[in-house]
């Protein structure tokens, strides 16, 4: 696979090819992740940073697969999750301590959620931290509980969902009903006399290209790197743990990390509630307005 050339933004027709290229690419042990990065930060070895942005490329197809649910190509979904990823690379410092894999997890997942509400957007989704978890979290909770998005939900699973988002439940069913009118816009049939087809196979695109995501992506920089810096004035085993419950992927649970470190679940349930304190704190002293970045250790 050394010589063999993969496009990091695969079409829809190329996708499956491109799925099975990921999959040749190696994996890294920690030790080989952290003598790619330095070379690439302190000598600018692009073979380096090549080997490093592809042996991650499976990452970006799962935690892209995540997100089918919105009805976006998983195409468009992996190109920006791999445009995260050329963003993790370029940011990544090897000397913090951090796992490449972990820290390239968050500005996957943030450059994927950021194209997802972008092409939401005539559903007129919030951008505040409660407002974000609604959204994602309405999704999640709905599959859990085998609910299909073109249905209404009952008072008792709109109940259950606002609880488990700690959200009014009139929020929940006013997104909803929005979410439904979206589906029901962009899906319903139509006739002409050039054939049939679906309403959104007629909306004109205005999905930013690739230079345009990238300028996007400047402030989603910042508050990144922020959110590192945050994470980073922790001692090491709250920062261990608080990247094993909220960065990892899929997150490590309580009892996991109980075993490992030897404490109870009470403790080191302790130990992230004290963590994730700190960090607000931290956020609070260092932003005025910083409910984009609560809303990425909540």
């Amino acid at each position: 696979m050394a010589n063999e050339k993969i496009n990091y933004f695969p079409s829809s027709d190329t996708l499956n090819d491109y799925i099975r290229q990921t999959q040749k690419f190696p994996m890294l042990e920690p030790d080989e992740e952290y003598t790619l990065a330095k070379n690439w930060v302190e000598s600018e070895d692009k073979d380096a940073r090549k080997k490093l942005i592809e042996s991650h490329l499976r990452l970006v197809v799962k935690i892209a697969s995540g997100y089918r649910g919105y009805g976006l190509p998983l195409a468009d979904l992996i190109s920006e999750g791999n445009l995260g990823l050329l963003q993790a690379t370029n940011k990544f410092d090897p000397e913090m301590g951090n796992l490449f894999s972990t820290y390239a997890q968050w500005w996957i997942r943030a450059a994927i959620q950021d194209y997802v509400l972008k092409s939401w957007s005539l559903v007129k989704i919030g951008t505040t931290a409660a407002q974000k978890k609604l959204f994602f979290g309405l999704k999640k909770i709905k599959h859990a509980l085998k609910i299909r998005d073109d249905v209404d939900l009952l008072d008792e699973h709109a109940q259950s969902i606002a609880t488990e988002l700690n959200v009014p439940i009139e929020e929940v069913k006013s997104l909803q009903k929005r979410m439904q009118a979206h589906d029901a816009s962009l899906n319903k049939s139509i006739k002409e006399e050039s054939g049939s087809g679906e309403w959104q196979d007629w909306l004109e695109s205005h999905d930013a290209n690739q230079e345009e995501a990238l300028i996007h992506s400047t402030d989603q920089t910042k508050k990144s790197e922020l959110v590192h810096k945050a994470i980073n004035m922790l001692n090491q085993r709250e920062k261990q743990i608080v990247v094993a419950r909220k960065l990892e992927e899929p997150p490590k649970k309580l009892e996991e990390l109980a075993l490992h470190y030897q404490l109870s679940k009470e403790r080191v349930r302790q130990i992230e509630v004290k963590a994730m304190y700190k960090l607000h704190q931290f956020l609070d002293k260092h932003l005025k307005e910083n409910e984009g970045l609560r809303y990425l250790v909540e």
